[in-house]
């Protein structure tokens, strides 16, 4: 969804990454290395990373993520929270939608060790980023014909982790998707709530 995170930016929204691993260990590039380039993506989508510290390939939906994501909800106070779509073949990624999912709830609480005040983010929505060969349905597409290079710029500055065939998928997923609502590139979101919309004039 890096081009919806490019054009949020330009719209103005607060957009805050979390990143809830550090991605290592991994085949491929260095702890050290990562961290530049995790940095060097950021720096191009105009957002700024909160690392919450989970270990990669291993995270659990636990109290204790939960609380360190409340913490980072609390703290941050979006309306929104972007989290990965399920199910996926990756067991990091359904782990990370329950505790995301949980969390939401978890920041609301007032009689809670969680750090800072009470807050409770109005929706979440998923994004799809699933290992496994779906006939996705989204809820809904935001155009991004017009943040599609620096969302691929920022794919790119992953120069350790990203195949040119995976930089092809990621362009020609978008392009379908794009193709779907009449425009040139476009990132599919899912919803299990009503998606509200002011007027007419916000379709595309």
């Amino acid at each position: 969804m890096g081009g919806t995170i490019a054009k949020l930016v330009k719209q103005g929204h607060a957009v805050h990454l979390v990143d809830m691993t550090t991605g290592e260990p991994t085949p491929r590039g260095t702890p050290e290395l990562r961290l530049k380039e995790s940095a060097k993506a950021a720096e191009i989508l105009g957002v700024k990373r909160t690392p919450l510290g989970l270990q990669n390939r291993q995270v659990q939906h636990t109290i204790e993520a939960r609380y360190k994501l409340a913490a980072v909800i609390r703290e941050h106070k979006p309306n929104v929270l972007f989290v990965p779509y399920t199910p996926d073949a990756h067991p990091d990624h359904v782990a990370v939608s329950r505790i995301a999912e949980d969390a939401r709830f978890d920041a609301k609480l007032t009689k809670t060790d969680i750090p800072g005040e009470p807050w409770h983010p109005k929706r979440i929505i998923y994004y799809f980023c699933t290992h496994l060969r779906l006939n996705i349905n989204p809820t809904f597409c935001i155009d991004v014909a017009d943040t599609v290079d620096q969302k691929m710029a920022a794919v790119a500055a992953y120069e350790s982790q990203i195949p040119p065939d995976l930089m092809n998928l990621v362009r020609v997923t978008g392009d379908y998707f794009g193709s779907r609502i009449g425009t040139k590139h476009a990132e599919p979101f899912f919803s299990h709530e009503i998606v509200a919309f002011g007027g007419l004039d916000q379709l595309v």
